[in-house]
């Protein structure tokens, strides 16, 4: 517990421990909705079957995506003005655990309608929790406490997925049990976790000059050395990132060929590697810094989604045995992009400007996941019918083009800039004064 304690200015283990919990409640929701009930829900014969389910389960993740990326820098500057963020991650979690907990119950359209809520809310809490990670850890712990707030998210993953598994649960009735452990293990940041500073109350003013953030946000992030090309290049690598998460269980089941339960299992085995794997990715974003270690991790990801995607075609046990490979390298991965990526952004952030700039952040991910998932969605939609699972292998391999896209462009990007506070905390320039410290394009 010392050592927990040792990693936040406030000096109490119960501080990281609850905001690392948060990650261990939004995690369930992630695992057990996004990445497993809703697309087997929505493939089931009684809903809209596999072809059109695959596409409707893509067009769901477009709207709950695409709406919540136009409205990510104006969420993020609110948060600024406003003095603090838990108060918006309070609001939006209470509205994903809702609208999750009855999507089974209204039919097959009302229920994507309500996904498409609950997705929206979640995505725009992690713009949230994300920038509170500067709270609750100091300089030199940051990569750590991120790696055991992601490893713990995962644990959650595991809890959940034994749970469905001990319990047999139904996939319908996955939905409420998720809100249920969502809600349940979200309230300690919410008791635990406080903000320096006051409250300050925001008005409709500020709420409709906000609108008019993006081009504000996009006219601040060019000053800052990197950041530009940084969400470029977390445009396209994000694409294979977020499409993965969502298609994993249809694409074990349906073009693997095992059982949802069976299924379930595997991914199970596949977190536990993610667990372990985002303590590594932890301390090496505190050693090697953030940059290097997400260049490593995309291009393990690389080699994961080619094993990925051959093995798709030669199934039998074979293409099983190097499925759960290629799963074993993406789910380690999968951790080691979540803990240096918003380190990352933090290096490349000036301490006014970071929930600004989170929602800017929170921007490219989800507008990278909008297109790249329409794109997967159309692949299947277009092929299926004549390749049949020659379609997955297909929409799996078109990843890889975005991944390696995204690592090039990452490849010049400095994680030591100054104007951030990060590389030395001593120095602490003005929220305003953006002058580079290092080379825009310094390679590392």
């Amino acid at each position: 517990m010392q050592r927990l304690a040792a990693l936040t200015p406030s000096g109490q283990a119960r501080v990281p421990a609850a905001w690392a919990m948060y990650d261990f409640a939004n995690t369930i929701f992630s695992f057990a909705v996004v990445s497993g009930a809703i697309g087997l829900w929505l493939t089931e014969e009684a809903q809209f079957g596999e072809r059109d389910g695959n596409f409707l389960l893509s067009l769901g993740i477009v709207v709950s995506v695409g709406l919540n990326a136009i409205v990510s820098p104006v969420l993020g500057a609110l948060s600024d003005r406003g003095g603090q963020r838990l108060p918006f991650l309070l609001a939006f979690t209470v509205l994903c655990v809702g609208a999750c907990a009855f999507v089974a119950d209204i039919g097959a359209t009302g229920g994507l309608v309500l996904f498409i809520v609950a997705n929206f809310a979640y995505q725009a809490s992690l713009i949230y929790y994300d920038a509170t990670l500067k709270t609750v850890s100091r300089f030199e712990s940051r990569g750590t406490l991120s790696g055991i707030g992601v490893a713990v998210g995962y644990l959650g993953t595991i809890v959940v997925g034994l749970a469905i598994f001990l319990l047999d649960v139904p996939v319908a009735d996955r939905f409420r049990l998720s809100a249920v452990l969502f809600a349940l293990f979200a309230i300690p940041i919410f008791v635990f976790v406080r903000e320096a500073g006051d409250r300050v109350r925001i008005s409709l003013a500020d709420v409709a000059s906000s609108f008019g953030q993006i081009f504000q946000t996009i006219e601040h992030a060019r000053g800052v050395p990197g950041l530009g090309r940084f969400l470029l290049g977390r445009f396209f690598y994000s694409d294979a990132v977020n499409t993965v998460i969502v298609v994993m269980s249809v694409v074990t089941v349906h073009a693997m060929g095992m059982s949802p339960k069976i299924a379930n299992v595997v991914l199970l085995g596949l977190t536990v590697v993610a667990v372990l794997a985002s303590f590594g990715w932890g301390q090496l974003v505190d050693r090697l810094g953030p940059k290097r270690t997400l260049m490593t991790v995309l291009w393990s990801w690389a080699v994961g989604l080619v094993l990925g995607g051959i093995s798709i075609g030669i199934g039998g046990a074979a293409g099983i045995g190097m499925f759960l490979i290629a799963g074993a390298i993406l789910g380690s991965g999968l951790g080691g992009v979540q803990v240096a990526d918003r380190v990352f952004m933090i290096r490349l952030s000036p301490p006014a400007r970071l929930g600004e700039f989170f929602g800017l952040y929170g921007l490219v991910g989800k507008g990278s996941q909008v297109i790249g998932q329409m794109l997967y969605g159309l692949i299947l939609l277009w092929t299926f019918d004549t390749l049949g699972n020659g379609a997955y292998q297909l929409a799996v391999l078109s990843l890889l083009v975005t991944m390696l896209i995204g690592a090039w462009l990452l490849r010049p990007v400095s994680d030591t800039w100054t104007g951030s506070g990060e590389v030395d905390d001593r120095a602490k320039p003005p929220p305003d004064r953006l002058a580079p410290a290092v080379s825009p394009m310094e390679p590392r």
